[in-house]
């Protein structure tokens, strides 16, 4: 990739002058796709960001929000963080690296918050599982992720894993992280100013990972495997474990007035962002940089996205106590600069000067005769990038396309099918108990870690649903959002806020732009709908291969708060009745289809769900059930639908007894109308009660003790025990042990 004729036509413009080699390359890097948001940007501003909670929203490296007091319900002074990022290009090239990598880009976004990594949380979307590829896939992004988070010691507790032909040539890795702060330790990335010093700390710079922006900004091709594999950066979790714990000495020190971690474009992306945040600029020395290779260059220096660095902006009185906590933590530290009113300039000393810039003249070099490599504004060079303006098809209905499946094939197959299906060998190879503050760990609705600094539990949800977005791009993405919600209360917690992860294909195709727009739309939609903010996020297009377009996934990540840490189980217990809120299709026996499994499995299509009519009243309401001490046991009625809920329900101990209105067996069991919870109560009255007027309740049943699932539906009766369930369940653990 180069930069575009017209674009260098704007820089010439600007500079009045040709730009050198370097100021060309970083133009290329931070006007593509995947810094400049140039396709997408236009679109945001349908996220509604702002909310009492929020304190710093999108723009930095992640968002903070302020907890709740448990006992006034004001905002207290203990704060987190909450970012995401993809990984997706790297990821297929190099799964290993390529996810842990991603792991460590979203945790350096943390640090820079003046926050402490807490959580984790990975959404992840392959091919078919069936595909030899795909398990390759998803054996090494799992490898990726569980070896670097085990080895920062952060514990991966939420996320969710899908399965869908069209990510066969384009695997997605998107990856949140959650962090922990307060208001005395708050960072931001906006320098603060002039004088101050510009102090690199962490790894030495090496070459992995040149040109790894304006990568992430193109469609796959048929090599990539091969010819993009310097694109893709090599991590070292160790070294991150250090600058983890150095960054905290740093910051209750109070010697960064500033930070940005080095993730797209190096050192040349974080340090004129970090600049012209503050509408400042730059001078930096690149061969002050410390290196790992001998003879870089300044284009290699200034662009390399070597892992484990991070830019502080630093009092020139704290230098000396900086560079003495990153030797004890055996972290290299070069004060390669300072901050200025200036421009944003970087000059360079050696041999090599020649290969990263134009000859050297009389303007373009310093006072000291070393060779300006760049020389450029810093806001132009963030925010000058001209947005696109492209044309979007609106997507086509689903036509009504339904199976004859008998229901006791269906049954196992869906429940056994890979999206469905227990996802325990992938969250088995994290560690998350690691911090000891997992409440509820992964594999639940959503997970909850313990924040005793404010008594408070914060659930953690993140996902998204490519069966949704490509039967329905704006009510699936509007779904997407109501399920992770959902997931959150079923915990008992409330949502704060949320963070978006949008992965589209290649925007230059009016159907696919088409799609993106609707899923930013929907999105957008349902959080302003739930009084979610979205307070930050990140955009991946130019998923494309040789294999077509992936499906428009709007990736969530929510989190929530309760007082305290405690949350109802998934699983009965072996007592108590089983209701059913916020299934409107038994109300009316019009069980709509589309974006189902059960579809995906048996080839069909039909309309989407409508959704329920009052979602943020049943979200409230889900919480505070959840909450009462008469409920048992919740779970949310999301992917497979209701048989799959209620499989999941099921142990060896305790077993269901249920019965479902209506005419229409295999909707009632099958459809995935998101807001619809299962709740295990002593007191079904007070459920009722509780949801009147706000979403309608069916009671199903009782629990049993004898470990079995026995549904009546229609003229049907199907049963099956907990050990056939969780042989149905183990497929991906079948499969790939």
């Amino acid at each position: 990739m180069s930069l575009a004729d017209s674009d260098r036509e704007l820089v010439v413009e600007e500079l009045e002058r040709e730009p050198t080699p370097a100021e060309a390359a970083l133009f290329e890097n931070l006007w593509s796709e995947h810094c400049a948001y140039r396709s997408s940007r236009p679109l945001l501003s349908a996220f509604d960001s702002e909310g009492e909670r929020v304190v710093v929203g999108p723009g930095d490296d992640a968002a903070v929000v302020a907890l709740p007091d448990p006992e006034t319900g004001e905002n207290s002074d203990t704060y987190v963080t909450l970012g995401i990022e993809s990984h997706n290009h790297p990821s297929y090239v190099d799964p290993f690296d390529g996810a842990a990598t991603g792991v460590g880009g979203i945790v350096r976004d943390t640090l820079s918050m003046g926050a402490y990594p807490i959580a984790l949380a990975d959404s992840l979307y392959f091919g078919s599982f069936d595909r030899e590829h795909s398990k390759y896939l998803l054996e090494g992004v799992v490898e990726g992720i569980s070896h670097y988070g085990n080895c920062i010691g952060v514990p991966t507790v939420a996320g969710s894993v899908d399965f869908h032909p069209d990510y066969e040539g384009n695997p997605l890795v998107n990856v949140a992280c959650v962090g922990l702060t307060d208001a005395d330790r708050l960072v931001t990335a906006e320098a603060q100013e002039p004088g101050n010093k510009l102090v690199l700390v962490g790894n030495a710079t090496g070459r992995d990972g040149l040109g790894g922006a304006s990568f992430a900004s193109e469609d796959l091709a048929e090599d990539a495997e091969t010819e993009d594999r310097p694109a893709v950066q090599v991590g070292d979790p160790y070294a991150e474990k250090l600058l983890i714990e150095a960054n905290e000495v740093l910051v209750d020190e109070n010697l960064i007035e500033s930070a940005r971690d080095l993730g797209a474009a190096g050192l040349g992306g974080a340090s004129s962002e970090l600049v012209a945040k503050g509408g400042l600029g730059a001078h930096i020395e690149l061969d002050r940089v410390h290196q790992r290779e001998p003879n870089m260059n300044a284009l290699e220096i200034l662009l390399a996205e070597s892992q484990e660095r991070m830019c502080y902006e630093v009092a020139p009185e704290n230098v000396d106590r900086v560079r003495e906590v990153a030797e004890r933590f055996d972290l290299g530290c070069s004060v390669i600069g300072e901050v200025t009113d200036g421009n944003y300039t970087c000059t360079f000393e050696g041999s090599e000067a020649r290969n990263a810039s134009d000859e050297p003249s009389e303007e373009r070099s310093d006072s000291r005769g070393r060779e300006t490599v760049v020389d450029v504004d810093a806001h132009f060079l963030g925010e000058g990038a001209p947005m696109n303006d492209l044309p979007a098809e609106e997507p086509d209905a689903p036509e009504t396309d339904l199976p004859d499946v008998d229901l006791e094939d269906a049954l196992e197959t869906v429940v056994s099918s890979p999206s469905a299906a227990s996802k325990r060998w992938i969250y088995r190879q994290y560690d998350h108990e690691v911090g000891v503050r997992t409440s509820v760990g992964p594999g639940d609705d959503a997970a909850v870690i313990a924040v005793r600094e404010a008594d408070t539990g914060v659930a953690i949800s993140s996902g998204a649903a490519p069966n949704w977005t490509d039967a329905a791009p704006y009510e699936g993405a509007r779904a997407v959002a109501l399920e992770n919600a959902t997931n959150i209360a079923a915990t008992g917690a409330t949502p704060l806020a949320a963070v978006d992860c949008l992965n589209g294909g290649n925007p230059e195709k009016p159907d696919v732009y088409g799609g993106f727009r609707a899923i930013v739309d929907g999105l957008a939609e349902m959080c302003e709908t739930l009084s979610t903010p979205v307070v930050g996020g990140n955009v991946s297009l130019y998923n494309d291969s040789v294999a077509g377009p992936i499906p428009p996934t709007p990736t969530l990540a929510v989190v929530g708060a309760k007082a305290g840490y405690d949350a109802p189980p998934l699983s009965v217990e072996p007592e108590g009745e089983l209701v059913l809120v916020g299934d409107r299709a038994l109300e009316s026996d019009d069980a709509r289809l589309g974006g189902s499994e059960y579809l995906a499995r048996f080839s069909g299509s039909d309309r989407f769900p409508a959704l329920p009519e009052e979602p943020a009243a049943l979200i409230e309401t889900l919480a505070a059930v959840a909450d009462d001490d008469s409920t048992l046991a919740v779970h949310d009625v999301g992917h497979g639908g209701l048989a799959v809920a209620l499989a999941e329900m099921v142990t060896p101990d305790a077993g269901l007894e249920a019965s479902i209105p209506g005419d229409d067996p295999a909707g009632a069991l099958f459809h995935e109308q998101p807001g619809r919870a299962l709740i295990q109560t002593d007191d079904p009255e007070s459920v009722r009660e509780a949801f009147d007027g706000v979403a309608p309740v069916t009671e199903l049943g009782r629990a049993t003790d004898e470990g079995r699932l026995e549904i009546d539906v229609g003229d049907d009766r199907l049963e099956v025990d907990a050990a056939t369930i969780a042989d149905w369940r183990a497929t991906i653990e079948r499969e790939l042990d």
